[in-house]
Parts: structure tokens; C-alpha cells; sequence
């Protein structure tokens, strides 16, 4: 009996050995790549954008759909196609649980970008987003480029408001900005370094335009604006219509509009600071 019970634990040795032999003969399977995200932006706003979870997508144009603003971004700029050197945003930004896409269009010297924001990820310049309904445009970037830096300068309204007139008024941070009024419009002009803005509101409803312009002010204070070559000119309303930052580059002018919030307008605008 002993001699039966032995064999037979023999016996569920060699079958447990040769079973654990052959699972560990198995080679391992390869962990699946992540997609590499960026860097949250500092700002908690604009964590949602790079947090993207879809996995990427491609049109019959080969038209690479990202989950990131980064990889969207990448391929706008493949999209355009231009020798003309510009520079896009390090990011725009967008409501939570969006992504970011883009319709695209260059010619020999001027290309322009519409960006959007919609619900699910679509590639750069899908047709969906000819008549989207869910799509929504975040802003238009159009750069033009002139046959000499002195032909593009011309196209800046840039301003010395201190020289001007104009009634004073304190901005704050040490910021004077000046006041005048005509044809029921109310302007708050000021400069700073070579940037000139000015908000925009109604002689009716003249405190709104010092509040914006003080909430420009303060907001400049921690971002930056590109640094222009020569100048730059931001207008910035108080009924979000309008609103449009212009900057030069050179021979390259960069016209931002379409952008309904004015201070989203400033915050887009200081995504092209490098």
C-alpha cells in the first residue's frame, strides 16, 4: 500500500514539473506602448487638452487624427506645406473633454489656419469640419508674408498713446493707460514695450472698458506676448466682437481674430511666445 501511495505522489510530481516547465517556456508578451503625453500646461485650465484618451485615427488623406495638442499641432504644421518660416501656438486653449483640430490653407504668401475644438478626435482638415455641427472655431491664424519688413510694418496700427492724450487713467502695476471717447465708443489705450493695446466699450457703459483693460494688465503681468519685430497691436472688446491681435515678425504679419473672449484672445496670443 505504501509502495502503491508513493508512485502515485511520483506520478503528480512530474505532471505539476512538466506543466510549470512548459508555462515558463512561454515567452513574456510585449507591454503595449502609451502614447507619449506632454507636460500638463502650468496653467490648471489647459490640463484636459493633453490628457486625451482616443487613440489616434487616420483619413483616406493620411491625415493623422492626434488625442494631444501637441501631436495636433505637429500635424498642422505638415498639413501646410509652405516655405513660409512660421510659428504656432505651444498650445490654445480649449474646453475640457475636447480635442483640438484644424482646417487648413496656403498659398505662395499667406497661409491660414482655423482652429477648433470638437467633441471627438478628428484629423487636420476632415471634411466633417465643413459643416460641423459640433465643432466650434477657437480662433483664425493667418500669416502674410511681404516683400520687405518695412511693407509689413505698414500693416500694424501701432500707437503711442502717451503722445496721443487723452484723459489718464491707472491701470495698475505701474501701467497708465489713456481715455478717449467719440461716436459712442469709449477706448483704453496703453503701452507696453512694443506692443500698443486698447480695449473697447460703449460711452454708456464706460467702466467695463477700464475693467478689461486693468484685467489686460494684470494678466500680462505673469505671460508673455511674442516680442515683435517691429511692432504689435492688440484690440480687445468689451462685447466680444472684434477682437484681434496683430503682430510682426519681419516680413511676416500674424493676424488673430475670430476670437470671441478677449482675454482667451490674449492668452492664444501668448502661446506664440518662444
Amino acid at each position: 500500500m505504501k509502495k502503491i501511495l508513493f508512485t502515485f505522489m511520483l506520478l503528480s510530481f512530474s505532471i505539476i514539473s512538466a506543466c510549470t516547465d512548459k508555462e515558463e517556456s512561454v515567452p513574456n508578451k510585449p507591454q503595449e506602448q502609451q502614447p507619449n503625453v506632454p507636460n500638463k500646461s502650468q496653467d490648471e485650465e489647459h490640463e484636459s487638452h493633453e490628457n486625451q484618451q482616443e487613440p489616434p485615427k487616420t483619413n483616406t488623406g493620411n491625415t493623422v487624427a492626434s488625442n494631444t495638442q501637441a501631436g495636433a499641432l505637429k500635424n498642422i504644421k505638415d498639413q501646410l506645406q509652405t516655405n513660409i518660416p512660421i510659428i504656432l501656438p505651444k498650445g490654445l486653449p480649449i474646453t475640457k473633454g475636447t480635442f483640438l483640430t484644424a482646417t487648413t490653407k496656403a498659398e505662395t504668401n499667406q497661409v491660414e489656419v482655423l482652429f477648433f475644438e470638437n467633441k471627438e478626435v478628428l484629423p487636420i482638415n476632415d471634411k466633417k469640419l465643413e459643416n460641423s455641427q459640433t465643432a466650434t472655431i477657437i480662433a483664425r491664424l493667418v500669416v502674410k508674408q511681404y516683400p520687405n519688413a518695412k511693407e509689413a510694418n505698414e500693416q500694424i496700427a501701432y500707437q503711442n498713446f502717451s503722445q496721443n492724450g487723452g484723459q489718464k487713467v491707472d491701470l495698475g502695476y505701474n501701467i497708465k493707460g489713456y481715455q478717449d471717447a467719440g461716436a459712442g465708443s469709449l477706448w483704453t489705450g496703453w503701452n507696453e514695450g512694443r506692443w500698443a493695446l486698447a480695449t473697447h466699450t460703449r460711452t454708456e457703459n464706460p467702466e467695463a472698458g477700464l475693467k478689461l483693460a486693468k484685467q489686460a494688465v494684470q494678466f500680462l503681468e505673469t505671460h508673455m506676448l511674442p516680442i515683435p519685430k517691429q511692432n504689435g497691436f492688440a484690440r480687445l472688446d468689451v462685447y466680444k466682437s472684434g477682437n484681434i491681435i496683430v503682430w510682426q515678425d519681419e516680413k511676416l504679419v500674424y493676424t488673430l481674430d475670430l476670437i470671441k473672449e478677449p482675454l482667451k484672445a490674449l492668452e492664444i496670443a501668448t502661446g506664440f511666445y518662444h
